[in-house]
């Protein structure tokens, strides 16, 4: 077995990294309290090729593998989970589905442009009465002539109403399946579309400076064209963007555990009480030498994942193990480095305030963590 990255990936960590402490740190703090979207970031992101990492070059994308594109992830977590936010859902969720499913002509249309990170794209799945119960799904289109006709809304789907917003992705129920169960379709709905409507989210405890939206549809007519894919395959085209989207949580997890594990390092070699730093106590000492050891664990669990999915084997036990060991090791972590900083860790001066809320997210966002658990038991044969 061969453990290291190769030449590339090392580059790629590094770079990110640069340009996460350079871009991304000063401003983070602000941009937060602020609950503000920054485009101009964003921008910068894309300029760096930060979107469409796993994309052909065909689409304007720079066609790396996927543990490329969960190493840019993590770094950017590691600083900020807002923006990670931003480039996690940009990719996975927004391009994922139109590269993975779309048409040609569809590909073409969209994907230069959000590859380029000029436009941001949106997943619209959850709805307010269907979370982790997808089949509760309300949404609906109903097919009139060559158009169809969708009503419905959704909630809580980043980068789906902002000024960079291009379009969203949307699933809904299209008729009924042979066995009686509802037949899924995903549509392609473009900003401007008459009866389409986007209404940013705030007042959030964590990701405040990413683009979280509620969508509303209100007899949106779209063409057959906009179909993503074909009638009826919504479902799988869902699960599918779902497995590749917990290997970026995973990667967001990691990032920020990574993150909330320096800051108390150094804040513990730093901080002196009875005449010698904190970090020489056996209590804090421990907590730490726990949070190293994990990461290091986290890392090659995520890791083998994406080696899993680039090899183009099966990988969503791996993909559901991954997504809930690092969105719950950051827990962990944040919360160990909010205690060693004492009352400091209160403070939003200091960083690992906003790493111990920005982590509750990954406990719900791209399936619960009791949903990870029952896909796990299901691969297990429970």
């Amino acid at each position: 077995m061969d453990f290291d990255l190769t030449v590339e990936q090392e580059m790629i960590r590094k770079e990110i990294r640069k340009f996460a402490e350079k871009e991304i740190a000063p401003v983070a703090g602000e941009l937060e309290e602020r609950e503000e979207f920054s485009s101009e970031l964003t921008r910068k992101m894309g300029g760096i090729g930060l979107f469409g990492m796993f994309v052909s070059e065909q689409y304007g994308g720079q066609g790396l593998d996927y543990i490329s594109y969960i190493i840019a992830v993590e770094e950017i977590a590691r600083v900020d989970g807002s923006q990670a936010a931003t480039v996690a859902a940009g990719n996975s969720l927004g391009i994922g589905p139109l590269y993975y499913f779309g048409t040609e002509e569809q590909k073409n249309r969209y994907l230069p442009k959000l590859c380029a990170g000029e436009a941001l794209w949106g997943f619209g799945l959850t709805e307010p009465g269907a979370g982790s119960d997808a089949g509760g799904t309300k949404t609906v289109a109903v097919k009139d002539g060559d158009d169809w006709v969708i009503n419905g809304s959704k909630i809580f789907i980043t980068n789906a109403a902002c000024e960079m917003t291009l379009g969203v992705t949307v699933q809904a129920i299209t008729g009924q399946r042979e066995d009686g169960r509802p037949e899924y379709t995903c549509f392609l709905v473009e900003n401007g579309t008459r009866g389409f409507t986007g209404k940013p989210m705030h007042k959030k405890m964590m990701w405040r400076a990413s683009n979280t939206a509620e969508l509303y549809f209100d007899n949106v007519r779209v063409p057959s064209e906009n179909v993503l894919g074909r009638q009826g395959e919504g479902f799988h085209q869902m699960l599918n963007t779902l497995d590749g989207g917990r290997l970026s949580i995973g990667a967001m997890g990691l990032g920020g555990a990574q993150g909330a594990y320096e800051a108390a390092l150094k804040y513990a070699k730093q901080r002196v009480q009875f005449g010698k730093p904190i970090s020489k106590f056996q209590a804090v000492a421990f907590k730490l030498a726990d949070a190293a050891m994990e990461i290091e664990c986290a890392r090659n669990l995520l890791y083998k994942a994406c080696w899993l999915r680039d090899n183009k084997r099966p990988f969503q036990k791996e993909a559901a193990m991954a997504k809930l060991y690092c969105s719950e090791l950051m827990g962990r972590v944040a919360n160990n480095a909010v205690q060693i900083h004492g009352g400091y860790g209160l403070m939003k001066e200091y960083n690992v305030e906003r790493f111990y809320r920005d982590q509750k997210l990954l406990d719900i966002g791209e399936g619960t963590s009791e949903v990870q658990r029952l896909v796990i038991s299901r691969n297990i044969g429970c």
